[in-house]
């Protein structure tokens, strides 16, 4: 494989018990043994929420957590996927007849992305069949990714079972545009740094064109994830692509607020980079354009002299045709605002004052309370998480991933972490019955981990 593809490890080299667990149940389960191994980790983000696929920059970190499947090619066509966690149930499919479900989607179907994007990008008019037996550490629905990192890891199994290689940011690239067979309009981030990671660093994620830029964090502190333990599946509900299509409809009615061609535009970094303003001017901007209150259907297509009806066709996606209601305002000063924030923590981690972690931790719960009051993708839970994190010692505290659930990351000194895990797990999880079944994967603290490998079989 190219110098930039991810890299091959050999099993012999691994000494790693959980391969050689896989590798067992594989066995048991397909009376074969698997040739390949892939791995593909989820991910936080440490600031920079939603606004991925507005074209800006994000900055996160790869996890320890991951997926894993053991992999075997097959001379006959058919995929069979099975998981080592007996709550999702086994399927088998022919490789040539590929169909993704996008509602209330299954676990395969995120296989299946990553297969079909494979398949699509080389034109496999054959495609070879797998087994795989797939294994997870990340904790669903949770925002850290799992989702994402099966699809990764899935087109990896595909791209080295039929024999072809593409670079990381290719993958990345890929991986990003097949995950929406499944619906969801999301942005390049989860995709980029599952692919581009590396142990020890942050990375500030930049788009078009894909770049990865090492961050590397300050000494004395370390990023504690804790689940809120309620579930929020991206695809599963019309949330997520509301909010894209908000910002969409927010970047069209700004282009044509300025004398912009609204039909070129996109995304909200495309109105500024064309009006060659700066992020805070962007925010006067969003002030002048917007009133507060929703926008109507029949008041966007005012504005931009179209009717509803060709609004909805043209602007909207599948699942978002019968939304009424638009907050234009709300989101696009949440955009502007996150995407300055971002840059400053970039700058704060490369200048390291003395103050660093405490600068970073303002940051971090400005961001949570744009992502709460402007953007609405936090709930009850969340708050309640960030407010006792910050009570029991973190400098900064956010909602991370989408949000309505999930998980929050915390930036907390070194010195308090013990004492701020035990009171936490106290606080948060303790008096709850389901927190309480959930806590074991739910609170830890996490360093930037390595990115997608392959590992051969000797």
């Amino acid at each position: 494989m190219a110098a930039d593809a991810p890299p091959v490890l050999s099993l012999q080299l691994v000494e790693e018990p959980r391969l050689l667990k896989l590798k067992n149940m594989f066995i048991s389960k397909f009376k074969t043994t698997p040739k390949f191994y892939v791995r593909a980790p989820g991910r936080v983000n440490l600031i920079g929420e939603h606004i991925d696929y507005c074209g800006y920059s994000v900055l996160p970190m790869a996890i320890d957590q991951d997926i894993l499947i053991a992999a075997e090619p097959l001379s006959s066509p058919i995929l069979h996927l099975a998981n080592t966690d007996p709550s999702y149930l086994d399927f088998n499919t022919d490789a040539n007849d590929i169909h993704i479900k996008q509602t209330k989607p299954l676990w395969h179907n995120y296989f299946l992305c990553g297969f079909k994007g494979i398949q699509d990008h080389f034109n496999l008019r054959k495609p070879s069949g797998i087994n795989c037996l797939v294994e997870g550490t990340i904790p669903p629905s949770s925002g850290l990714s799992s989702s994402s990192a099966l699809v990764c890891c899935a087109a990896l199994v595909t791209l080295v079972a039929n024999g072809k290689t593409l670079s990381k940011v290719e993958l990345a690239n890929l991986c990003s545009k097949s995950e929406r067979y499944i619906g969801t309009e999301g942005g390049g981030m989860d995709q980029s740094i599952c692919f581009l990671a590396e142990k020890g660093t942050a990375k500030l994620i930049e788009f078009n064109p894909l770049k990865a830029t090492d961050v590397k964090l300050p000494g004395g502190a370390v990023f504690v994830i804790a689940n809120s333990c309620v579930e929020m599946n991206k695809a599963a509900t019309s949330h997520f692509n509301i909010r894209v299509m908000e910002c969409r409809l927010a970047t069209k009615l700004l282009a044509k607020s300025r004398g912009l061609d609204w039909r070129a535009v996109a995304k909200l970094q495309d109105v500024q980079t064309k009006l060659k303003l700066s992020l805070e001017e962007m925010l006067a901007v969003v002030e002048e354009a917007f009133h507060p209150e929703p926008y109507s259907l029949e008041e966007i297509g005012e504005n931009l002299g179209i009717s509803p009806t060709e609004l909805r066709t043209q602007i909207l996606s599948q699942n978002t045709q019968d939304v009424t209601n638009f907050k234009l305002y709300q989101r696009a000063k949440h955009v502007y605002a996150e995407a300055a924030r971002v840059l400053e923590f970039k700058d704060i981690c490369v200048r390291a004052p003395d103050d660093a972690i405490s600068l970073l931790g303002d940051l971090m719960n400005q961001s949570h309370a744009s992502c709460r009051d402007l953007y609405e993708c936090s709930c009850p839970e969340l708050d309640q998480l960030v407010d006792i994190c910050l009570q029991f010692g973190a400098v900064g505290s956010r909602l991370t991933g989408a949000g309505w659930g999930g998980c929050t990351v915390s930036m907390v000194p070194v010195d308090k972490l013990e004492r701020f895990l035990a009171n936490v797990k106290e606080a948060y999880y303790r008096n709850h019955g389901q927190r309480l079944a959930l806590e074991e994967n739910s609170l830890f603290a996490t360093n930037p981990g390595t990115g997608a490998v392959i590992v051969l079989e000797a």
